[in-house]
């Protein structure tokens, strides 16, 4: 009897919409990382900022001077100035893998993508082992959701870099966006071996398992995830998740956990209320609905909510206040009306349930439910002749099965055309094949009757 129809608990699948940072490396051949502590938390936070070094190759005069030069531009962010000094030794030394990183790097502060692109694959054309430009142009591609193409770069970058953690996290961010989750779930578990405490890989695998149907393994990495940051929601919300997937009592009390934190997270507060209808806590439910509406007028979400919670609980009268509030906010829910209609056909309001549900059906003129409905408000209010009418509609969308025969055999008995009701409880036997019992006497009976009847009107 429940009014809304409960949103379907889907895992989701995690696409993450990460604005990875531009870190970039600039140093010597095989220049050195200059962004400092290289932990993973510093790596992946937003707030990372490209970091250029002073630090220059000594080649002849005046090359040398020509790379000062840059290097100072460089540091004062005046990047266009230091274009032409590059190019200059560039067009001097063409193999000279240093510079062409150097003015990818300009290229790149310049968001002249495309330039920075053609000097990154130039750098490791000359120097084949210099992993920053291969995570260089990773990022690069990242940033243009290039996502594919930044995979093969990021992977080289992991080969060349096997004790850091950055390279693999920005690889698992590629695979995940290019559409290879599994690929990104092994980066993840990589990245886990040199960080144990990363969140973000831990998360990610968790959401993972339970998106693969394996909630136990879920629970296993949120659990981790609240060990190492218990305030925060994303772990609270992935270990509820797999505990209800599994169908643990404590996933309750984990939702409870997780809303203390996000309280509006109406989703997460719908699918407590109905594990607690579900243990039969309706007041639990209710409390947690008062909980979610307290200073303010209620959504139509929580009337909708809180309807479930008073028809669970056959509380019809006061189901009817919710439901007539919510129509006040949505008089045009066909949902509500049907609804409404179906608590007045429980409590046998036959014209109230009527008038909703024809309501309910100029709305949503193909809703079975609300014909379903309308044509038991028809059969127990004794109005055979629209109950058979309503199943005349209900017969274009719907193949008659056994009780619809019964009822349709009742409905001819009760207007007296006894051969039209004959026809009927014949059907009906033939497709209830002796499964209900009492009905299947009460047609045999009479059909008897009926039999005699006709041959006497013979």
């Amino acid at each position: 009897m429940k009014l809304a129809h409960l949103r379907s608990h889907v895992i989701r699948s995690l696409l993450f919409v990460l604005c990875v940072p531009i870190l970039l490396f600039v140093g010597a051949e095989h220049a050195v990382p200059l962004l400092g502590n290289q932990s993973s938390n510093n790596a992946q936070s937003s707030q990372s900022k490209p970091v250029v070094g002073s630090k220059t190759q000594k080649v002849a005069n005046p090359l040398n001077d020509l790379l000062a030069e840059a290097q100072r531009d460089i540091d004062k962010s005046n990047f266009k100035s230091a274009i032409a000094p590059l190019q200059k030794v560039i067009a001097d030394q063409p193999e000279f893998a240093y510079a062409h990183f150097q003015l990818a790097y300009v290229y790149t502060a310049l968001k002249r993508t495309d330039e920075a692109r053609a000097e990154y694959a130039r750098t490791i054309a000359i120097d084949p082992k210099m992993s920053e430009a291969y995570l260089n142009l990773g990022i690069l591609l990242l940033d243009k959701q290039e996502n594919a193409a930044a995979v093969a770069p990021l992977r080289k970058a992991v080969d060349l870099l096997p004790a850091q953690s950055h390279p693999r996290y920005l690889l698992a961010v590629a695979l995940d966006r290019s559409g290879d989750h599994a690929g990104a779930a092994e980066a993840f578990e990589a990245l886990l071996h040199l960080d144990p405490n990363d969140v973000t890989a831990i998360n990610y695998l968790g959401w993972a398992a339970l998106r693969n149907g394996k909630p136990a393994q879920a629970e296993a990495k949120f659990r981790r995830g609240v060990e190492i940051q218990p305030k925060e929601p994303e772990e609270r919300k992935g270990l509820a998740e797999s505990l209800d997937a599994q169908k643990k009592p404590e996933a309750a009390a984990a939702y409870r956990d997780y809303l203390e934190l996000i309280a509006n997270d109406f989703e997460a507060r719908a699918r407590l209320v109905h594990l607690l209808l579900e243990q039969n806590q309706s007041d639990a439910a209710l409390a947690e609905l008062d909980r979610l509406d307290a200073g303010k007028p209620p959504t139509i979400e929580s009337l909708k909510l809180r309807a479930d919670v008073q028809i669970a609980s056959k509380k019809w009268d006061d189901s009817i206040v919710t439901l007539q509030q919510a129509l006040t906010l949505a008089p045009s829910d066909a949902q509500l009306h049907g609804g409404l209609g179906r608590i007045f056909l429980q409590k046998r309001d036959f014209a109230a349930a009527e008038k909703e549900l024809r309501i309910a059906l100029r709305l949503d003129g193909k809703n079975l439910a609300y014909w379903k409905d309308l044509s038991s408000t028809f059969f127990l209010s004794g109005n055979y002749p629209a109950a058979l009418s309503t199943l005349d509609e209900i017969a274009k969308m719907e193949q008659p099965g056994a009780g619809v025969w019964f009822v349709r055999a009742i409905c001819y008995d009760k207007l007296n055309q006894p051969k039209l009701a004959l026809e009927a409880y014949q059907k009906f036997l033939a497709l209830d094949q002796d499964k209900n019992l009492d009905q299947v006497w009460q047609a045999r009976e009479r059909s008897k009757v009926l039999q005699r009847m006709l041959e006497r009107k013979r």
